[in-house]
């Protein structure tokens, strides 16, 4: 059942919207996710995780920068989400956010997707 949007916050160059869809905690950074933006995204997934949703799933279809700071929230979730028994899966990355992830080899530990529809169909199927 879905629970709606519990909201969205913004900061300078990202806004951050948590909401529950098909089970999973969907997280959605919109715009850059940097050393100056990344205590909002971290703030989103902790509040996500502290709501039970220990299947995070994160659509990055619209942020548009990620440096390792936001590599490094992301990789702090997984480790609490997997420790809840979940996990975290990463949707619609473009290729400028994939690519901090080639670079570093992190998306050999994440869950990747195409899209938000894979990503909760994944999730749903679990």
């Amino acid at each position: 059942m879905d629970r709606g949007m519990p909201g969205s916050t913004s900061r300078g160059r990202l806004t951050v919207d948590v909401r529950h869809q098909a089970g999973s905690a969907v997280v959605t950074p919109e715009g850059e996710l940097d050393h100056h933006t990344a205590d909002l995204f971290s703030d989103a997934l902790e509040r996500a995780l502290a709501d039970g949703g220990s299947r995070l799933v994160v659509d990055c279809a619209g942020l548009e920068f990620c440096d390792s700071t936001g590599l490094n929230v992301l990789l702090g979730a997984r480790l609490k989400a997997e420790a809840a028994g979940g996990g975290v899966h990463l949707a619609g990355m473009r290729p400028v956010v994939a690519r901090v992830f080639e670079i570093t080899g992190a998306g050999a530990v994440f869950t990747l997707h195409d899209d938000l529809d894979a990503a909760l169909a994944n999730v749903a199927e679990a």
